[in-house]
């Protein structure tokens, strides 16, 4: 039986201000540099890691090394664009607000990860959902029994997996709110059937000022 850590990385500038990321090169606040050094104390409080797998966008990467210096020295990375947010092309960097007035028809209420038309040079849901599923898929063939993988990686991906493991309505779950930034995510490995023994864990925070 092997384990699956799933965390969400730290608070960036575009998250604070409420613009759309996408594959936006967006770097930590300085919040988010402490969240992620927290989170890495408490991981190591608690868990041990045996290999780190992340998202190769900027924000990912810089969560995973800052969680490393909290843990004491995490495994070497390896970086994957399967475990990336959705892409949105030309509306990467809009405000949730200018997204709605182009698709009016949006409920205001549900996060923009769920727009359903499909942004220029950007993926629709279809695409997204596959290719997170491809990376969860690659995860679990590569975690022994007995080993702990870590994954860092965004809200929106963290929606699709949550569906999955639950038998959710993909759809309303990609409609909520992400997961607070660093929350961390327990998935049993064990055989077929995966099992999400934990969610949305900030045990972490009491290590913050």
């Amino acid at each position: 039986m092997g384990t699956l850590l799933v965390a969400r990385h730290g608070e960036t500038t575009w998250n604070r201000d409420g613009r759309i990321q996408g594959w936006a090169p967006s770097r930590l606040t300085d919040r988010g540099q402490k969240q992620a050094t927290a989170l890495g104390a408490w991981l190591d409080d608690r868990y041990d890691v045996d290999r780190v797998l992340a998202s190769d966008l900027r924000r990912t990467r810089e969560t995973a090394a800052a969680a490393d210096d909290g843990y004491g020295g995490l495994p070497d990375r390896a970086f994957d664009t399967d475990w990336r947010e959705r892409g949105f092309g030309i509306m990467q960097g809009l405000y949730a607000d200018e997204l709605l007035d182009e698709f009016p028809d949006h409920d205001p209420d549900a996060s923009v990860i769920s727009l359903d038309a499909t942004p220029e040079g950007g993926e629709g849901i279809p695409t997204f959902r596959g290719r997170v599923e491809s990376g969860w898929d690659r995860a679990i063939a590569t975690t022994d029994t007995g080993e702990t993988t870590l994954v860092v990686t965004h809200g929106g991906v963290i929606k699709v997996l949550l569906a999955k493991l639950t038998d959710s309505d993909p759809d309303a779950a990609l409609a909520k709110s992400s997961q607070p930034n660093c929350a961390v995510n327990e998935i049993r490995l064990d055989g077929d059937s995966p099992e999400l023994v934990n969610e949305e864990m900030t045990g972490w925070r009491t290590f913050l000022d």
